[in-house]
């Protein structure tokens, strides 16, 4: 009997002033993904905890969580390993000061293209849709946030 696993994935949703989404672009395993910054549950972390690290740990600045945006209601099997099912938590973030962060209009604009190379990009909350994104949990965010714009 196989052993079947969860990979649990916390991401954050910063929208700035300008009412803009910030994106990440990044090379995995080879494979170029547009994604929402953040990552993978550490054992014996919680969820907020895990948001704010890998925010910390991929734009180097610091947040604070404001509200729960969508956890996966549905089976998703992992792109990467067909015996881990997937489930993503979005929480709306925001930065508890100055976000500084260096980004680029152009998708895929990596200055190397050596494994784990990330960029980041600003998308108008306005034109966000699902084909923003590369995985399918993602897609579903895009065109949530693309619904939203369209109530405010």
């Amino acid at each position: 009997m196989q052993i079947k696993k969860f990979n649990i994935r916390v991401y954050g949703i910063l929208i700035n002033e300008q009412n803009q989404v910030l994106i990440t672009d990044e090379l995995i395993k080879g494979n170029k993904i547009t994604k929402f910054p953040g990552g993978g549950l550490e054992f014996g972390e919680g969820t907020i905890e895990c948001v704010k690290r890998e925010f910390i740990e991929e734009t180097n600045n610091h947040i604070d969580v404001t509200e729960h945006f969508y956890t996966t209601d549905y089976f998703q099997e992992s792109a990467y390993n067909k015996e881990h099912q997937i489930v993503s938590i979005y929480y709306m973030v925001k930065p508890i000061s100055v976000f500084e962060i260096i980004t680029t209009e152009k998708i895929f604009d990596f200055l190397n293209d050596t494994e784990y190379a990330q960029t980041f990009r600003w998308l108008n909350l306005k034109d966000v849709s699902e084909n923003d994104f590369t995985l399918p949990i993602d897609k579903i965010i895009g065109k949530r946030l693309n619904e939203l714009s369209k109530v405010h």
